[in-house]
């Protein structure tokens, strides 16, 4: 076995022990310490964390089919299942499931801590991070979404006749058809690629030119700004949100409680600039607000303060 598969066991191994209810502040801390240890095993674990997403989403799919085809005909069989209508049935069943958008304008918000998957009439499908606003225009001849705030995650359908954009502001993200994930807060942008290409470019200002990002790469910019920074191998850590988990490397306090502020009703608000500079790199389980603040404390210097409009965080003494 080569270093790289050891690599990858240990990822698969770290990713079970995250998603169990019963994970320990000890497991978030030695987590930390095996990411620090080497750039290698962060790759590595983005690796196995897009691997589990391609898996959650063939899985679905066959219960979709499963549970529709058995509702339409409890004893057809299995071979004809898949050979013989499984995609028409998997259709039927999500559709169910889904929000599907006609063509026109529509508009969507989540509030904080909830989440959201909407079908456009087109095949992509999106799904809504907490606190996030946006609207869908569809027609025959453009595919056009405004994030007016918040985050959300695309899975475009291939019209090589029909471009889908995202307008984020002043820039806009330009695709055919692709997986991407894209961030508007505090009046930042964050764009990342898990499969397919996209092009970042200005889009009535900002910007000066146009930036084409391929899988595992991330586009980070401020609204207004005239340039934007790539990074590689950062891409799946946007994703996290959608498995239940917040991934930082090096992120500020003042980010992570940007994003924890999506996620919970309650809002959290750090005491002053110098703490909210603080660097973080770890894993947040999005379980309880309160079990959230207690691992964070195991990351950063902060002591929770309740107040009736929220929670403080303050410098620990």
């Amino acid at each position: 076995m080569t270093g790289m598969d050891d690599r990858l066991d240990e990822a698969g191994d770290w990713l079970v022990r995250l998603q169990s209810d019963a994970l320990s502040e000890e497991d978030a801390l030695a987590f930390d310490a095996w990411l620090a240890a080497s750039p290698e095993n962060g790759r590595a674990y983005d690796a196995v964390v897009a691997a589990s997403h391609e898996i959650d989403a063939n899985r679905m799919a066959l219960r979709l089919a499963l549970s529709a085809q058995r509702t339409r005909n409890p004893i057809v069989s299995r071979r004809r299942l898949f050979w013989g209508g499984g995609l028409a049935a998997a259709a039927i069943a999500a559709s169910a499931a889904i929000v599907v958008l006609p063509a026109g304008v529509q508009t969507y918000a989540t509030a904080p801590g909830e989440r959201q998957r909407i079908q456009l009439a087109d095949g992509s499908s999106l799904e809504l991070n907490g606190a996030t606003r946006l609207s869908a225009r569809m027609t025959g001849k453009m595919r056009r979404i405004e994030l007016e705030v918040g985050e959300a995650s695309f899975d475009v359908a291939h019209d090589a006749n029909r471009p889908f954009l995202v307008d984020t502001g002043d820039s806009a993200v330009r695709v055919v058809g692709t997986q991407f994930n894209v961030r508007r807060r505090g009046g930042r942008v964050a764009v990342a690629v898990a499969r397919g290409e996209v092009e970042v470019g200005p889009d009535g200002g900002g910007l000066r030119q146009h930036y084409r990002l391929r899988p595992g790469q991330r586009l980070d910019h401020a609204e207004g700004a005239t340039d934007a920074r790539i990074t590689s191998d950062a891409a799946q850590a946007a994703f996290g949100w959608r498995a239940g988990r917040l991934i930082y490397r090096n992120a500020t306090l003042g980010e992570v409680v940007e994003d924890l502020n999506a996620q919970f009703a309650r809002p959290m608000r750090v005491a002053d600039p110098r703490l909210a500079a603080v660097r973080v790199s770890g894993v947040l389980v999005l379980d309880d607000q309160q079990a959230v603040i207690r691992r964070l404390a195991l990351l950063t210097p902060i002591e929770a303060k309740e107040e009736s409009s929220g929670v403080l965080l303050q410098r620990a003494p």
